[in-house]
């Protein structure tokens, strides 16, 4: 039983891991195409957020995690934001 266990955990990470190497490739791919600075920051930012919400969900395993914990979890990210946000706009102006 624990071996078939860990042998889908490795499937698992395997997979994650390349998803990670496929979106690494895709930023470099990306940052060839010379667009227009807001374009390519907004879209090396969806790239970054989806990295690390696989890094998040599985290297930290947030996904297994009960209710409390991925709410202190959330609350955590939101004040993140709340504090990075006016920074961002602040730099932007």
């Amino acid at each position: 039983m624990k071996n078939e266990h860990s042998k889908a955990m490795i499937k698992t990470y395997l997979a994650v891991f390349g998803a990670l190497a496929v979106l690494t490739a895709l930023t470099v791919m990306v940052s060839t195409l010379h667009l227009p600075r807001v374009p390519a920051v907004a879209l090396a930012v969806l790239i970054a957020l989806v990295k690390a919400s696989l890094i998040t969900a599985f290297f930290m395993h947030m996904k297994s995690e009960g209710r409390l914990i991925a709410g202190i979890f959330l609350a955590s990210l939101f004040f993140l934001l709340v504090l990075i946000i006016p920074v961002i706009i602040d730099i932007g102006f």
